[in-house]
């Protein structure tokens, strides 16, 4: 049926949920996992406006892709204790909704499963969320949990 699923992960109970449904297809097709965790790219000026000042601020884009790669190993662990077999987890900076399809297109992914609530802002409430974004830009089947 599907030979490497997709699912978006962004350690929300949303993405959880999705995270545990698309490993279930998994091990039903033995099909390859892919978790895919996506970071927003903050440049030095939205940086600079930071209320937050730690004592050593670093880079905000190495904070950023630090954290999306521990979400994307948790995901991965969560993945393998649920019975998926082969299990991937990547990481990329962009805007989530077309970075989730492009990379799905990318790699050959022929079904993406995604939580219909994550941790998106106000602005998803505004605009829509990152899940209906994906459905109308996927050309390959979305599944929304």
């Amino acid at each position: 049926m599907f030979n490497r699923i997709l699912v978006p992960f962004d350690g929300s109970v949303g993405g959880e949920a999705a995270l545990e449904k698309a490993a279930e297809l998994a091990q039903l097709c033995g099909a390859e996992l892919n978790i895919l965790t996506v970071y927003r790219h903050h440049s030095m000026l939205e940086a600079s406006f930071s209320m937050v000042r730690p004592s050593d601020p670093g880079n905000l884009d190495d904070v950023m892709q630090d954290h999306a790669r521990e979400v994307a190993e948790h995901g991965k662990k969560r993945a393998a204790e649920a019975g998926a077999g082969n299990v991937r987890a990547f990481i990329k900076a962009g805007q989530p909704a077309r970075t989730i399809v492009g990379f799905a297109d990318e790699h050959g992914n022929d079904c993406i499963v995604i939580g219909s609530r994550g941790l998106g802002s106000v602005e998803g409430y505004l605009l829509g969320s990152v899940s209906h974004k994906v459905t109308a830009l996927a050309e390959m089947p979305v599944l929304v949990i």
